[in-house]
């Protein structure tokens, strides 16, 4: 009997699997060694791949950090969610939401990638243009607040601005704190003061 036929990979699924080991590389290297110590060859070489496959996925590397650097807030925010979703109470769950993007922020890698590198190899308007999930579930939890009358009814748009504001400025002190857990804990005592004041007036 013939060996069975093991099935011949597409393209597309080739093209996938060398971006993702294109990316997981690129994530590595950046978090350990930072966008400008990083080379797009350094990259190639972890990936087990050449030059001329990074230029096929990726037009340079502020190109490929973007991407990293998209992948790592889907994975922020993921954490946030999961652990918003530990809680009933609306308003705590936001407080855990906020928490857990801190403390997954002191991560060196996390810092180093999100709050170190990305402001100036992308700059604040394409940060913010690939935030935009997580302020929409930054508002999204506001509005549920107020909805359940946890925090009092008004426009959340403003507010979410503000308190999602708020935490990247907190997660950017943090990483430049000379005891970041420290700081990280005043921080998230000042937060859930600041979210009690506005519970208050509910």
């Amino acid at each position: 009997m013939a060996p069975a036929k093991t099935p011949r990979r597409t393209q597309d699924e080739r093209s996938r699997q060398t971006t993702g080991q294109l990316l997981a590389a690129a994530r590595e290297l950046f978090a350990a060694d930072g966008y400008a110590a990083t080379s797009l060859d350094a990259i190639a070489d972890a990936a087990g791949v050449t030059k001329g496959a990074v230029y096929h996925h990726f037009e340079s590397k502020r190109d490929i950090f973007r991407a990293v650097y998209a992948a790592e807030q889907k994975r922020l925010a993921r954490l946030a969610a999961a652990a918003a979703e530990r809680k009933r109470d609306p308003l705590d769950a936001f407080y855990e939401g906020c928490r857990a993007f801190l403390e997954v922020s002191l991560d060196p890698g996390v810092q180093r990638i999100t709050l170190l590198d990305a402001p100036g190899a992308l700059g604040w308007e394409t940060m913010r243009e690939i935030e935009s999930d997580s302020l929409r579930m930054t508002q999204n939890g506001i509005e549920i607040a107020m909805k359940s009358g946890r925090l009092p009814k008004g426009p959340s748009g403003p507010l979410a601005h503000m308190l999602f504001g708020a935490l990247c400025e907190a997660a950017m002190k943090i990483a430049r704190a000379e005891n970041p857990k420290a700081e990280t804990r005043v921080t998230l005592r000042q937060l859930r003061a600041l979210l009690d004041g506005l519970a208050a007036q509910a």
